[in-house]
């Protein structure tokens, strides 16, 4: 059995929130999307995106296949793209998207795009378990620059696949086996990209609530200037 909670806030500095979330602990499927785009396009796009994921996977999630997966990404790229064809005021909007499902006893399905995180909180420690999609992890990391380097590079949060830019998507997944107590946190960069991973895993490793723990870690990021919108989903197996 799973049980999740998630709180997403426009941070301190942006007027508007270009992040959404869905959980849906009944169905196993969790997803969270951070739009970009001018005017309202990035609200627009990871909304979409999300949406369509989700009603995929609740129509086609029980099925057996690898490519279920695969699928709802293309379904949510496909939607995106066809919203914005035609309209300037949406050329060129986007959004990562990060969807979580469970797939059987203790196995979670995690699809990434983008740079939207998710991380493993287990007996064996405190885990990344997406890759990254930006221009630091795929091409700055091969430089030869520092880590401190490359967490302030001007380009450490430029995207180098983003749903709704590209008609082919790369889609990064992988399942992860949990056991009673495990907890798996999805995040955007309004998050993982201000507080460090110490605090992360601390706060994961707390007596808290799923709840405590989620608005803890947002009113920490706020601490720390809320640059961005920051948005995030704690799963855990109980």
């Amino acid at each position: 059995m799973l049980e999740a909670f998630g709180v997403s806030d426009p941070g301190c500095v942006r007027s508007n929130n270009e992040d959404y979330c869905i959980q849906d602990a009944d169905a196993g499927i969790f997803i969270l999307a951070d739009g970009m785009g001018g005017a309202n396009a990035g609200e627009l796009a990871a909304r979409l995106s999300a949406d369509t994921a989700y009603e995929f996977l609740r129509e086609h999630g029980s099925r057996d296949g690898a490519d279920t997966m695969k699928q709802a990404f293309e379904q949510a790229n496909q939607s995106v793209r066809e919203a914005a064809k035609g309209k300037p005021e949406l050329e060129g909007m986007g959004t990562t998207l990060l969807v979580a499902r469970s797939v059987g006893e203790g196995q979670l399905e995690v699809g990434s795009v983008g740079d939207s995180r998710a991380y493993l909180s287990s007996k064996e420690g405190f885990s990344l378990i997406t890759q990254d999609q930006t221009w630091v992890a795929e091409v700055g990391s091969r430089l030869g620059l520092t880590d401190e380097a490359l967490r302030r590079h001007p380009m450490r949060h430029v995207l180098t696949m983003a749903v709704g830019t590209a008609e082919d998507l790369r889609v990064h997944s992988r399942t992860v086996e949990m056991e009673r107590g495990d907890q798996v946190m999805l995040c955007s960069d309004g998050l993982h990209g201000v507080l460090d991973e110490k605090t992360l895993q601390e706060t994961l490793d707390s007596e808290k609530s799923l709840a405590d723990k989620c608005h803890y870690l947002v009113e920490a990021a706020k601490e720390k200037g809320g640059p961005d919108n920051v948005t995030v989903i704690l799963i855990q197996l109980v």
